[in-house]
């Protein structure tokens, strides 16, 4: 047996294994990696610590930090309440806003971790006061990412359109950019409806609670009630004033929407890790720690309760798995795989595969990373024009972003990172059947759209 195909059987059982006893995946995925990459691979240990990825390790746990922070100092429901107001009410409109957000924010030049990193947190903490899914709502950050992530000014844009242009092919910037676009845009909408969207319609603020009925909603009254002219409280305060008048709902609102001197400061931090994010192209983890240490250097109090809040264990599934996924790239698994499918004598079907290796590997590692190994592979046979260039570049750019909510790759796990209130093993797994279902069906129905029409 093939030291590829043992790697690939490893990461089986490794699924396997965390699925069944309830282990920590990120911990199998660092034994996996010690294991293959020492026994099969015969690669030094230094080796195997150059795949750990640190970079995202700091984005996980500044950004978490950052916010825990803005949620512990009453900045998160500033925030919130003024989304409200900015929406009249209407909480249906809210994912559309953040994915309308994340959308503009990667289409003017964030790269699509940096957006979701700073639009996750609010929208996970929107999600989690409203008891709104907060599957739909981080999938309609992610997609609201890469529906604006591929337009020519982008930075996924400029790497796919600089690698095709380096590799002779023709190009296609408005296709591409529009490709991902709808794409992304037809998934938030069937999304929005089958998790329960169009339901938060017919419930305006001051209306009770609505309670999480799985990865939905339920009509079912709440303790998280709004009471009146959209105020909003959560938490039992509809229903404390209810019950008795015990709680002042005056008094709440106005805590809630007053500007202290920890959330103005907090505000600007924020502020400022969008400017060094999307202006100075400074690195987003590094950015919100300092930010974070900042305020703890002002506030301990409140720095003490949101450190408490970093979710290690999330921190440690994600950089396991990547750990792991390195070494299968260091010792040539990917290209192993990639290999294979170009051998295929049948473009059309070459295609599809080329595409579904791209949405796999991408579910565990870098979107781009994936789009510039396998672009030049598709290469010899693109250039026998059997297959259209343009359509399947299209394809494959699609393809390996749509499954970035998978709770493996970096927006995933920013998703899973910033959620409040859940059960996060459960959240886990449906984010992860999620992403399950985008690597299954995403490739060929792109494959159908775009390649085989040959159009493009």
């Amino acid at each position: 047996m093939s030291a590829e195909l043992i790697s690939i059987l490893v990461l089986v059982v490794v699924f396997v294994i965390a699925t069944t006893r309830s282990i920590n995946m990120g911990a199998l995925a660092f034994a996996a990696a010690f294991g293959v990459g020492t026994l099969v691979a015969d690669m030094k240990t230094d080796d195997i610590f150059k795949g750990f990825p640190g970079s995202l390790f700091v984005v996980l746990v500044g950004v978490t930090f950052l916010f825990a922070i803005a949620r512990a100092n009453g900045t998160a429901d500033w925030l919130v309440h003024i989304a409200i107001r900015l929406v009249g009410g209407r909480i249906a409109l809210m994912p559309w806003v953040m994915f309308a957000i994340t959308g503009v924010l990667t289409a003017i030049g964030a790269v699509s971790p940096a957006a979701v990193a700073i639009v996750a947190p609010i929208a996970m903490g929107f999600a989690a006061k409203y008891r709104i899914s907060p599957l739909l709502m981080g999938v309609m950050v992610v997609h609201g990412a890469q529906a604006g992530g591929f337009s020519p000014i982008s930075i996924y844009g400029t790497i796919v359109n600089g690698i095709v242009a380096k590799e002779g092919l023709p190009g296609g910037e408005i296709v591409l950019f529009l490709a991902s676009l709808v794409v992304n845009l037809l998934i938030a909408a069937v999304v929005f409806v089958v998790l329960g969207g169009m339901r938060l319609a017919r419930h305006p603020l001051n209306a009770p609670a609505l309670e999480r009925d799985g990865d939905g909603i339920s009509d079912t009254p709440g303790d998280g009630g709004a009471s009146g002219g959209g105020s909003g409280a959560s938490g039992g305060g509809g229903a404390a004033t209810q019950a008795g008048g015990t709680t002042d709902v005056t008094t709440e609102v106005e805590e809630r929407v007053t500007l202290t001197a920890p959330r103005i400061a907090t505000l600007a931090g924020l502020v400022a890790l969008v400017v060094a994010a999307l202006v100075f192209d400074l690195d987003v983890g590094l950015a919100a720690i300092t930010v974070a240490v900042l305020l703890s250097v002002v506030w301990p109090e409140t720095s003490k309760q949101a450190i408490t809040q970093i979710t290690w264990p999330t921190v440690l599934l994600i950089c396991g798995i990547l750990t792991y996924v390195a070494v299968l790239q260091t010792m040539g698994t990917i290209k192993w795989a990639g290999d294979s499918v170009a051998g295929v004598g049948a473009p059309l079907l070459a295609a599809l595969l080329i595409c579904y290796i791209g949405a796999i590997v991408s579910a565990f590692a870098s979107s781009v990373g994936i789009m510039g190994a396998l672009i030049p592979l598709a290469v010899p046979f693109l250039l026998q024009g059997e297959v259209s260039s343009i359509g399947l570049i299209a394809a494959l750019a699609v393809s390996a972003t749509v499954v970035d909510v998978s709770p493996f790759s970096t927006n995933g796990a920013l998703v899973l990172a910033g959620a409040q209130d859940v059960d996060r093993d459960k959240f886990f797994k449906q984010l992860m059947v999620y992403g399950g279902i985008m690597v299954a069906a995403a490739p060929p129905l792109v494959w159908l759209a775009l390649v085989v029409p040959g159009i493009w």
